[in-house]
């Protein structure tokens, strides 16, 4: 076995070197390769090892063979593509700016500004058991479509679990998704047409911005504080843009980690009556809580609130599944949609979800999760102190920092000359639909532990300086 997956390796290196050539125009289109022997003698592998190679490029299209003559790089290039060569640095920081680098980053770097827990931290081992176990299900399970609602011991188990945040909502009040994305995209699709208004917190998580900015909704801002949106200006939003969406986080909010208060959370439920606005309530950061928070959904009871979560924080971003809880009327025009757009569901994803979820160390794992997070929080923002680096506020729970970085001193700056040395960090204006959070930067503590992140980022900050 071990003999194989480093031929693989082999093979995938040769591939590898082929396309970086290609990419960085020093083979350019209908330019003959080197002979197999030839490269197998650069390379150093077998003559076997370049054959295999070429011959898996030829079925990509990438390459050609012309018996007799040899291999010829494909006329139809793709083009120039400086992300195949380098980082690019010079990608405006925009809400794309940290998903490209956080997901193409090679595996070696760096990420404290990605979202998601290092692999490490989740429950492998539980999800390897699963999957075996699934290896052996009835065909159906693993080859045929799902119900468009989902698996249904999937959406009842859901069901337990809301009603033990307070959020009281039937199997057949959940539809399941592939992830929380597409559960707001599919929202998105389902209640808002181009132009209408949407509200979102400032900072907030930035695929909101990127997801309204796809369907062409006019995206309003209102200013975020320690205990929920600033309820004033929120009012006020609301009165002079008549929106008909407000996305937000309630449990554990997204860059800065706050968390709603009962009294903000009433006067919102309060304001959204008044003024006919639907909420979309993501709290996807729930099994991250040591208590939990006030939810809009339970004291609402799924009125105007619509509440979505996923499972990609603490068991796998591999296994894509979400969902939706929203009012019974609602259902029936999610489903459709669901089939327009995506025909079944995921069943696949969502046995694999059920059974981790079933087995009794998921809990383990849960409590020990958050344990290990309370300690990363801790050592974290010790460390970044030093650098002149302070957390806007402590958080309860989560993964994530809202920093502060010393004064005159640009995040996106910042974030450039760490990404040089690759290292992915979250710059403020990423989450800022006013850029009013130029100072600011999201910290992840579960990728922020390696000593090499602190090293670069002192670094970082003092290329940074404005002298500089």
């Amino acid at each position: 076995m071990d003999g194989q997956l480093q031929a693989g390796s082999r093979v995938g290196m040769v591939m590898g070197t082929v396309r970086q050539r290609i990419a960085g125009r020093s083979l350019t289109p209908g330019a003959k390769l080197p002979s197999i022997r030839a490269l197998s003698g650069s390379l150093k592998v077998s003559a076997s090892t370049v054959v295999d190679a070429y011959e898996r490029l030829v079925a990509e299209g990438v390459i050609l063979s012309r018996p007799g003559s040899g291999f010829y790089v494909a006329n139809q290039a793709a083009p120039l593509s400086l992300a195949d060569i380098g980082p690019k640095l010079d990608r405006a920081v925009d809400p794309f700016w940290v998903s490209r680098q956080s997901l193409e980053a090679h595996e070696s770097d760096l990420k404290p500004g990605c979202g998601w827990l290092p692999p490490a931290w989740l429950p492998q081992e539980t999800i390897r058991r699963t999957l075996r176990s699934l290896s052996r299900a009835d065909a159906a399970s693993i080859a045929d479509y799902g119900s468009p609602l989902g698996l249904k011991p999937l959406r009842q188990l859901i069901a337990r679990r809301m009603a033990d945040r307070g959020v009281e909502a039937s199997p057949d009040q959940i539809i399941l998704t592939e992830s929380g994305t597409q559960a707001i995209d599919f929202l998105c699709r389902f209640l808002i047409e181009p132009g209408d208004t949407v509200l979102v917190d400032d900072p907030c998580y930035f695929n909101f911005h990127a997801l309204l900015r796809a369907h062409r909704a006019k995206v309003v801002s209102v200013p975020y504080t320690p205990s929920g949106p600033d309820i004033e200006l929120f009012a006020a939003a609301l009165a002079e843009h008549r929106p008909r969406l407000y996305i937000t986080n309630s449990a554990i909010q997204n860059p800065t980690g706050a968390t709603l208060s009962p009294v903000t959370a009433h006067r919102l439920l309060k304001l959204a009556e008044q003024h006919g606005l639907t909420i979309i309530e993501d709290d996807i950061f729930a099994d991250f809580e040591l208590t939990p928070a006030p939810r809009l959904a339970a004291f609402d009871g799924l009125d105007r609130v619509i509440h979505i979560s996923s499972f990609s924080k603490t068991l796998s971003a591999a296994a894509r599944c979400g969902f939706i809880a929203a009012k019974p009327e609602w259902i029936e025009g999610l489903t459709d949609l669901k089939i327009a757009t995506s025909f079944g569901g995921a069943r696949l994803n969502a046995e694999l979800v059920l059974g981790v979820l079933s087995d009794g160390t998921y809990r383990k794992h849960t409590e020990s999760l958050r344990g290990r997070l309370s300690k990363a929080m801790f050592d974290v923002s010790a460390r970044l102190k030093t650098l002149g680096i302070r957390p806007w506020l402590e958080p309860q729970a989560g993964m994530f920092l809202w920093c502060r970085l010393p004064d005159g001193l640009d995040a996106a700056v910042v974030a450039r000359a760490a990404l040089a040395r690759n290292v992915v960090l979250a710059p403020g204006n990423a989450f800022s639909l006013s850029q009013s959070a130029t100072g600011f930067m999201r910290f992840n503590v579960s990728q922020t532990l390696d000593n090499r992140v602190f090293d670069v980022l002192q670094d970082a900050l003092k290329q940074a300086e404005p002298s500089n």
